[in-house]
């Protein structure tokens, strides 16, 4: 019985051997025509890949002069070598920097368009940096941002988030938003201009209608300037979309008023992205949850929410006269309610 098991596997191995031995050629053939395209000196195993390849080594007592593609035979038997010495295997090259580093070297360099990168190497030295020029330089076109500073120009070109940051007292942005009004005379769309100090986050609804005309549209930008002047705000710049709505007296009546327009891009919400957020919070907190009756009834609805907002609600505008928060607050220790009996129970 043996003697037939035995001839049967033999006759299996003979069959199978070729197959097998022409799937180690057409891989070794792969390897050799890939190994060929790269340059001896670009592979560099990590020390993970390293002990895979003893592994696997091991198994044929490490004879495999004529397997060992990746490196030459004599780097593996050093490697050999090292194992055997009991040395662990070191990852080759200097760490790399960072990433808390990186992020603040683009963002000096992206905040300063003036600062080239021997400016922050400056810069970082007063933080107790410390960091080559030429590593700054290979970080800033990683980056995909220029190591040179625009000193030819004028006035370097500033991206748009800088130029919002940078003048956040004096822009106010504005937005058009609708309503669904259920009346007698069926479903109606009401329109409501909202006007926002960045700043302050201060939130001007203007009342609403179902037909904004150009004339509607004025009132609104007098009366918003008349609500900001008695709030103590002077914008400069005003963001709005490029909505025709907005007719051309109404970029004319913002410049007497010493206020420059700024269009966003056509489909660029995110550049309006303070009214945006600010429509988009007042639906999902309340207009979301009721449905109108008529003008008077989102009106009101916006008066009551525009109050909660201002006075009530923490949000970030705090610092900027908003007085949501107390910085004097001392929790109570002491009071009817501390002496309650189900706290005590509790």
């Amino acid at each position: 019985m043996d003697t037939i098991l035995f001839s049967v596997l033999t006759v299996l191995t003979q069959w199978l051997r070729p197959r097998y031995n022409a799937r180690l050629r057409l891989l070794e053939a792969q390897i050799r025509m890939l190994r060929a395209r790269v340059d001896t000196s670009r592979i560099v195993p990590t020390p993970k890949e390293r002990a895979e390849l003893l592994r696997l080594g091991a198994a044929m007592d490490h004879d495999i002069n004529e397997l060992m593609h990746v490196v030459v035979p004599a780097t593996y038997k050093k490697w050999l070598r090292q194992l055997r010495a009991g040395k662990r295997f070191q990852p080759l090259g200097r760490p790399r920097t960072p990433m808390a580093t990186r992020r603040l070297v683009l963002r000096m360099a992206t905040e300063n368009l003036r600062w080239g990168y021997w400016r922050i190497v400056g810069e970082l030295k007063k933080l107790g940096i410390r960091i080559g020029a030429t590593t700054i330089r290979d970080i800033l076109k990683e980056e995909g941002h220029s190591p040179e500073p625009y000193k030819a120009t004028k006035k370097p070109p500033a991206p748009w988030t800088t130029f919002v940051h940078a003048h956040l007292e004096t822009i106010v942005a504005c937005e058009f938003f609708t309503k669904k009004v259920f009346t007698l005379g069926g479903i109606r769309v009401a329109h409501v201009l909202v006007f926002i100090h960045l700043g302050s986050r201060k939130v001007f609804h203007r009342p609403s209608t179902y037909h904004p005309d150009s004339k509607w549209l004025m009132q609104q930008a007098r009366n918003a300037s008349m609500c900001m002047e008695d709030e103590g705000i002077k914008p400069r710049f005003l963001i709005r979309e490029r909505d025709r709505k907005f007719p051309d007296e109404f970029n004319r009546f913002r410049k007497t008023e010493g206020m420059g327009c700024i269009g966003i891009p056509v489909k660029a919400p995110r550049a309006n992205a303070f009214a945006e957020s600010d429509i988009s919070i007042a639906h999902r907190e309340v207009l979301d949850y009721f449905v109108c009756f008529s003008r008077g009834h989102l009106d009101h609805i916006l008066r009551v929410w525009k109050k909660h907002y201002q006075e009530e609600r923490p949000h970030r505008g705090v610092g900027h006269d908003n007085t949501v928060l107390d910085e004097n607050f001392v929790p109570m220790t002491a009071g009817d309610f501390a002496a309650s009996p189900n706290l005590e129970a509790s």
